[in-house]
């Protein structure tokens, strides 16, 4: 590893992880499961059409190109993020605070 501190137990961890002493305890019916949680997850059934500032554009298609992935795909991800509650728009939460002083 470089230049990365890892605390006590981080090091611990690793060196267990780099000895092979951890086990797969995932189950066939868990792993079918998870595989078709991705296969929905990822399915793309549905087409839009959204009109956004070229700039904004420009912007996502640069920050996807960082990615090292169509600028689509990275729309799309974000937009997942967002609806699963994986991302949160931090201005509608400060939004909310300011309101419920």
């Amino acid at each position: 590893m470089s230049n990365v501190k890892l605390d006590q137990e981080e090091q611990e961890l690793l060196d267990a992880f780099e000895v092979d002493e951890f086990e797969s305890v995932l189950t066939e019916e868990r792993k079918k499961l998870l595989v078709q949680s991705a296969e929905a997850t990822f399915k793309k059934d549905k087409r839009i059409n959204i009109r956004i500032s070229s700039r904004d554009l420009a912007a996502l298609q640069r920050r996807a190109l960082e990615e090292g992935l169509p600028y689509q795909s990275l729309v799309a991800s974000v937009l997942h993020k967002y609806v699963s509650g994986g991302l949160q728009d931090i201005t509608a939460n400060k939004t909310l605070r300011r309101i419920s002083r």
